[in-house]
């Protein structure tokens, strides 16, 4: 396994950069907002990076720190998130940004990935939210006003369902269960208990 690239930036493609490395130009995925791939050509660079291996296809996707890569992985354990909806998402959220999405259930940010609708951002929100929650800085480093800007009602909702005794993923699969939008956070709250029973 290929755990980091250290070498001069050759030249960028559309979606990757190449590096040269001892001679050897290792074509690497990277996200476009990725320090990496802001670099001038000729500039030294480190790119952390994860291979992925298919029956027709063997890529490396690189990233500027191992959070980022710890985030993208966590990203391919979803169930239909695969390594383009991964990088489209660390392409418009940085690492941490995208980490505070998800512990605080901010699904609309997520769908501003390009090809990551409603129904995946939920999906990822659902399965990551208890796993991210130390990477974005967490609730308790926020202010609450700033906690009010990242949250939405559905994710206010899980928040108080916790404090009932709930899981986050028996909360999180209750309020994202209902399809009813625009509700207050005490509606969620209380539709998801009535579909707890």
């Amino acid at each position: 396994m290929i755990s980091y690239i250290h070498g001069k930036l050759a030249y960028k493609l559309e979606t990757s950069i190449v590096v040269d490395t001892g001679g050897v130009g290792y074509e690497i995925f990277v996200p476009n907002n990725s320090p990496v791939f802001l670099a001038h050509e000729g500039e030294e660079v480190r790119v952390f990076t994860v291979m992925i291996v298919k029956e027709d296809d063997m890529s490396l996707y690189g990233f500027p720190d191992r959070e980022s890569v710890n985030l993208f992985r966590l990203l391919l354990t979803v169930s239909g998130v695969g390594a383009k909806a991964a990088m489209a998402i660390l392409s418009v959220l940085s690492a941490q940004e995208a980490a505070k999405a998800i512990t605080f259930g901010d699904a609309t940010l997520l769908t501003r990935a390009n090809g990551v609708g409603k129904k995946s951002a939920e999906r990822i929100i659902l399965e990551l939210s208890d796993k991210v929650s130390g990477m974005g800085g967490g609730a308790a480093s926020m202010s609450p006003a700033a906690r009010g800007r990242e949250t939405d009602p559905k994710a206010e909702a899980i928040e108080a369902l916790l404090g009932f005794g709930y899981s986050r993923s028996e909360a999180g699969a209750a309020v994202m269960g209902i399809e009813d939008e625009g509700l207050a956070v005490e509606e969620y709250v209380r539709l998801a208990l009535k579909s707890m029973g």
